[in-house]
C-alpha cells in the first residue's frame, strides 16, 4: 500500500514537470513570451496543490512545509548549466521560466526569492497557528499566488503605465506596470473581504482600508523577481498589526 502522502508527491512533481515542459515547448516552437509561460508555472505551483487536496487529501503540518521549502529550493539544481545542458526535457523546463532580460541570473534569483519567500513563511505560520490567527494565513499567500500571479502578464498585455524597479546584485532597472500593479490591489480587497470572518467589524474595515494599499506597495517596490518575500512580510505584519491595534480590536 502507497502511502497517500508519497503518492501526493508523485503526482504532483509528475504535473508540475509537465507543466514546466509544456510552457517551455510554447516558447521554443510558438514564441510565446516568457512573461506569459512563467506565470502558468506560478498558477500551477499555487493551484495543483489544491486541486490535489481534494482528490488527496493531506492533513497539513509545519513539518511537512519544511521538507516541501528545501525539496523545493533543492529541486532547482537540475537548471543549473552542466546539468540541464544534458537533457532536453530540462532544458524546455527551464526556457519556460528564464526570462531573457534576467539572464544570467535567473536562477540565482529565482531560488534567493524562494528561500527567503519560505523563511518569512515558516516562523510566521507557527506564530499565527500559535496566537488563533490560523486562519488568516492564506490572504497574503493568496494575494501572492492570484494578484501577483496576474500581475506581469496584465502588465505585458494591457499596461501603459510604466514605471522602474530595481533587481538584487544588478544595476539594470526594470519596467512594471500600473495596470498589473492594480491586480494585487483588487485581489487584497477581493480576499479581505473572502475572509471578513477572521475579524471583528472595526479589525474588518481598518485591513480593507490598509492591506490593499501596503500590498500593492509592497508588490511595487519589491526588487524585480522578488516580490513574494515582500508580499509575505508586509502582508502578515500588516494582518498582524490590525489584529493587536486595541483601538481596533476592542
Amino acid at each position: 500500500m502507497i502511502d497517500p502522502a508519497f503518492l501526493r508527491v508523485i503526482i504532483q512533481t509528475g504535473i508540475l514537470i509537465s507543466v514546466a515542459y509544456a510552457s517551455g515547448s510554447l516558447v521554443y516552437y510558438k514564441g510565446v513570451k516568457v512573461n506569459y509561460t512563467r506565470k502558468i508555472n506560478h498558477f500551477a505551483l499555487f493551484f495543483v496543490p489544491m486541486f490535489l487536496d481534494n482528490i488527496l487529501p493531506v492533513e497539513p503540518s509545519i513539518e511537512s512545509i519544511i521538507i516541501g521549502s528545501f525539496l523545493a529550493v533543492g529541486s532547482l539544481i537540475i537548471y543549473i548549466k552542466p546539468v540541464r545542458n544534458k537533457s532536453r526535457i530540462i532544458q524546455r523546463m527551464f526556457l519556460s521560466f528564464d526570462r531573457p532580460e534576467d539572464r544570467p541570473n535567473t536562477l540565482l534569483w529565482l531560488s534567493t526569492q524562494i528561500t527567503v519567500g519560505y523563511l518569512i513563511l515558516i516562523p510566521i505560520m507557527i506564530y499565527f497557528f500559535t496566537f488563533g490567527y490560523g486562519d488568516l494565513i492564506l490572504i497574503p499567500i493568496l494575494v501572492n499566488g492570484i494578484g501577483d500571479g496576474l500581475a506581469e502578464p496584465v502588465g505585458v498585455r494591457f499596461g501603459r503605465i510604466k514605471y522602474k524597479t530595481y533587481a538584487l546584485f544588478s544595476k539594470i532597472t526594470y519596467e512594471r506596470t500600473v495596470e498589473g500593479s492594480a491586480c494585487v490591489f483588487f485581489t487584497s480587497i477581493i480576499v479581505i473581504i473572502f475572509f471578513h470572518s477572521g475579524f471583528t467589524s472595526s479589525e474588518f474595515i481598518c485591513a480593507l482600508i490598509i492591506f490593499p494599499i501596503v500590498m500593492t506597495l509592497a508588490e511595487a517596490f519589491a526588487p524585480h523577481t522578488w516580490d513574494t518575500p515582500f508580499l509575505f512580510l508586509f502582508g502578515f505584519l500588516t494582518i498582524y498589526i490590525v489584529k493587536i491595534m486595541p483601538f481596533v480590536s476592542h
